[in-house]
């Protein structure tokens, strides 16, 4: 699950042109640019954990402000671990672009669609295969 509060680098929706071809040089560089940009927001944020993580870390002799510290780095640690996993996910669409498999499904080949690649970047299935993957899983863990 791809969950995290740092939204996808902003950008301005790719606005086609009347029949142009889907995943041309043009919409590929935009995606391009959005992988990118989320990549280097999410490093920022992993740069700032460490560094604040450095400077704050305190030996409180205090058992309840060292635990709460401890706590604080714990949840700070699990963030920046689904951002790293995030991380994996946006160098393995940037690899799809250079292959030329991106914007199309994993799962059955078809156009996964601008609108739901800029809402979600990293996306490797189209909406109807991502349904159906949710409907099992929920079917399965329920």
């Amino acid at each position: 699950m791809e969950t995290t509060n740092i939204k996808p680098y902003s950008f301005e929706p790719y606005q086609p042109e009347k029949d142009e071809e889907y995943m041309n040089p043009d919409q590929l560089e935009h995606f391009r640019k959005i992988l990118l940009g989320w990549k280097a927001q999410l490093m920022e944020e992993v740069d700032r954990t460490l560094s604040h993580m450095q400077d704050d870390a305190a030996n409180f002799p205090d058992p309840t402000d060292r635990a709460t510290q401890e706590s604080e780095f714990s949840l700070e640690l699990r963030t920046r671990d689904r951002e790293r996993k995030l991380i994996k996910k946006i160098d393995e669409a940037l690899e799809r672009i250079e292959t030329g498999a991106y914007g199309y499904c994993d799962s059955c080949g078809v156009e996964i669609g601008l609108r739901r690649l800029e809402a979600r970047p990293t996306a490797t299935q189209c909406i109807d295969c991502k349904t159906l993957d949710e409907m099992r899983e929920k079917k399965i863990g329920g």
